[in-house]
């Protein structure tokens, strides 16, 4: 019995450490790229992502859909890995084993728009 609620406890513990950090990022304002881009997609070309290719004015582009990560650059697990590829393609880094797959849900509060050539 003892075995068990620790358990359900340990269980109840870890979950709560995934949830609240995720529900206090949402209520920050990263959600509403998200938000807004279900409602109207904006479109951009690879020349207006390439602008963006600093610190504090980094986006990306994954699979043709493009992310403005700024607001998470000093918050990236690999350091500045992520401006490696600051106003371009970053695909294949991104899908590389180095990332949990629970960043594929955190990346879409970053997208602002798709990519058009």
């Amino acid at each position: 019995m003892d075995l068990l609620m620790l358990t359900l406890f340990l269980g109840f513990v870890s979950g709560m450490l995934i949830l609240i950090p995720r529900l206090r990022k949402s209520d920050t304002g990263k959600g509403e790229p998200q938000k807004f881009a279900s409602q109207s997609s904006k479109a951009y070309t690879k020349a207006d992502v390439s602008s963006h290719n600093k610190r504090t004015d980094c986006w990306i582009i994954i699979k043709d859909k493009v992310y403005d990560v700024s607001s998470y650059v000093e918050e990236h697990p690999g350091g500045d890995a992520i401006l490696a590829h600051a106003g371009d393609d970053s695909t294949e880094g991104f899908f590389g084993p180095q990332h949990a797959t629970r960043v594929f849900d955190m990346i879409e509060d970053f997208y602002i728009g798709k990519l058009v050539k």
